[in-house]
């Protein structure tokens, strides 16, 4: 029986990492969805690097769906502290997978679309074969090895740029502030990607919960393509500030890690 077929109990979830901004869209948006009984715990409530505490937290609920949205997203900071990344984005996505597997529930996993280099030159598709280039898309790209190593059951789900309008440190709240305050902004123009926003892949991801869907690794984004440049010009025209906008280099902002210069990703 697959976990959560048996329709007169509620299916069970349980999210990880739920103080981030994909998380707290979650909770706000589906945390009292009929037919389905969430569980949410931030970094504070359960580490996901502290098998102990995982299994124990497995144990109590007994999931049908494990959504992880817990990871070590700081791209550049991953470039001093490769272990850290290591630790959270891969090493404690093993302990999941492995819980999942014992308790037949099956696991929802949020990865990026840095594990890609950007040179195809079209689209990615899940079929693509990563090569990422800096930490932090190495790190996920392990984690990604070990799930499909461990379960038959889940669902890898890829995503690129995502962004909350309501919730957390990201590109559009970080724009958005500026631009109230008037302030001349540089953005790089020569990174493409497809800005996601956090809503609409919190639907996706209950999308697979309620659906038939084949198991295995899936892309989602919102599916226009634009450089950061562009992204930040429609926050601003949204806002309809008179902030200015100049587009430049990524060279020019001497980073330790090396983004992808085309990461856009085909979603199905």
């Amino acid at each position: 029986m697959v976990a959560g077929e048996d329709k007169k109990d509620p299916v069970k979830v349980l999210v990880t990492g739920a103080s981030g901004q994909l998380g707290m869209t979650l909770q706000k948006y589906y945390g009292a969805e009929t037919g389905m009984q969430w569980s949410f715990f931030n970094s504070k409530e359960l580490d996901i690097c502290d098998p102990e505490a995982l299994a124990a937290v497995f144990e109590d609920l007994q999931p049908d769906y494990c959504i992880n949205c817990a990871a070590y997203t700081n791209v550049e900071k991953a470039e001093s502290e490769p272990e850290r990344a290591f630790k959270v984005n891969a090493e404690a996505v093993k302990s999941l997978a492995e819980q999942c597997k014992k308790h037949e529930a099956i696991l929802i996993h949020i990865s990026t679309d840095y594990v890609f280099d950007g040179t195809k030159g079209a689209p990615y598709t899940p079929d693509d074969r990563p090569n990422p280039l800096n930490v932090y898309g190495k790190s996920k790209l392990a984690g990604e090895q070990f799930i499909q190593e461990i379960l038959e059951h889940y669902y890898i789900v890829r995503t690129s740029w995502l962004y909350s309008k309501e919730f957390g440190h990201n590109f559009y709240r970080t724009i958005k502030a500026k631009a109230e305050k008037g302030e001349s902004l540089k953005v790089v123009d020569d990174q493409v990607g497809c800005p996601t926003n956090t809503v609409n892949l919190s639907r996706h991801i209950v999308g697979l919960i309620n659906n038939t869907v084949s198991f295995g690794v899936k892309h989602f984004c919102d599916g226009e393509a634009m450089s950061w440049y562009d992204f930040a010009q429609r926050i601003i025209m949204e806002l309809r500030s008179e902030s200015t906008l100049q587009p430049m280099s990524s060279t020019g902002l001497k980073q330790l890690a090396v983004r992808p210069p085309n990461s856009v990703m085909l979603t199905e």
